[in-house]
């Protein structure tokens, strides 16, 4: 499960529009929450609205309470962010005898930082084939805290980014230092690596870089589970399943803008996104069996130029088809559908439904 935030140009419907905290960086504007919850094979199971000044810490237990009495689901597991966890949460799900795997706040958590990431043991490295891409480089273990267990997680690709981008602004700081450039102040990115010796001076704070070198790629999990740590972390992944399913819902199925007054119009306006949801991952998974992974904007690209238009010519009406394009061909054949032929007779064609 996760969640994110539809802003609204308008009020948002008599209780769902709210301020809160925006995760399209739009604080001055309404907005609502939205909750997509996946199976483990990435299937939207079912989707949840709330206002928009709901916090997300409070969503997870009422939402998995519903999905197990609605759907008779016996044992469970939940993956969700740290966003959504708190300790209250933990107590909920443990109190249920719920399996999870939570992330954690890394920074935030005193036993984290002081006991989990001091643990000496190595870790288990993962390689990850990506396909035109760089491999992706991952290592995770278990470390455990009296009765609680941890799986310590880290991209070795995204570490090595940033800590690219730190020696490089740590560089640039310390050649703009020299020449008693105090406007770097107002630069967040500088201002997190400077420390003040004096009132009059700046310095760069060298343990505030090797502390921040410790995160490099880093994520801790939470988990009350037995499995083992690489397949706590690649669950754990999935989540990147949601973010991309939200991206797809704002941006190419077009859920925002919302024009809708109320509740129960908007309610049914991001429900049609959610069925669209479900479509588009029947069909990436009939794609992939055909072995077949196009790009999906050049994919609807190619069905949209696919259209019918009627014609009448010599007392005749006909229907013609326009030519197959890209890889339209291909995804009707991948979900068993025939195309009509190119040119047909109107009158003997099926009534619209």
């Amino acid at each position: 499960m996760d969640t994110t935030s539809l802003y609204f140009e308008g009020e948002g419907g008599a209780e769902l529009g709210a301020r809160g905290h925006s995760k399209d960086h739009r604080p001055q504007l309404n907005q609502m929450m939205v909750g997509v919850i996946l199976d483990q094979q990435g299937r939207p199971v079912c989707s949840e609205m709330w206002p928009g000044n709901v916090a997300d810490v409070t969503t997870l237990v009422p939402v998995i309470d519903r999905l197990r009495s609605r759907f008779g689901i016996g044992r469970v597991c939940v993956v969700a962010d740290r966003g959504m966890v708190s300790t209250d949460t933990i107590a909920a799900l443990e109190q249920r005898g719920l399996e999870y795997i939570l992330g954690m706040r890394e920074r935030g958590s005193k036993e984290v930082r002081q006991l989990v990431l001091a643990d000496p043991a190595p870790s288990v490295p993962l390689v990850i084939p990506r396909e035109g891409r760089p491999d992706t480089e991952l290592q995770a273990k278990e470390v455990r805290v009296g009765a609680r267990r941890y799986i310590v997680c880290r991209n070795l690709v995204e570490a090595a980014e940033a800590a690219r981008t730190r020696a490089a602004v740590v560089a640039t700081l310390r050649a703009r230092l020299k020449k008693g450039d105090k406007a770097l102040v107002g630069n967040s990115a500088y201002r997190r690596y400077l420390k003040t010796p004096d009132q009059q001076h700046f310095s760069i704070d060298e343990d505030r870089v090797a502390e921040d070198a410790r995160y490099d790629g880093l994520y801790v999990l939470r988990t009350n589970t037995r499995l083992p740590p690489l397949t706590v972390m690649l669950r754990y992944r999935e989540l990147l399943v949601v973010e991309q399913l939200f991206r797809s819902a704002k941006a190419l199925l077009a859920t925002r803008p919302i024009y809708h007054q109320t509740d129960a119009a908007i309610r049914g306006h991001v429900f049609c996104s959610f069925l669209a949801l479900v479509l588009r991952k029947e069909l990436e998974d009939r794609l992939a069996a055909a072995r077949l992974k196009p790009e999906w904007r050049d994919l609807l690209a190619d069905l949209d130029r696919l259209q019918e238009i009627e014609v009448a010519q010599d007392g005749k009406r006909l229907i013609l088809r326009t030519p197959v394009t890209g890889v339209a061909g291909k995804a009707f054949q991948a979900v068993g559908v025939a195309l009509p032929p190119n040119i047909r007779d109107a009158a003997a064609a099926p009534a619209a439904a």
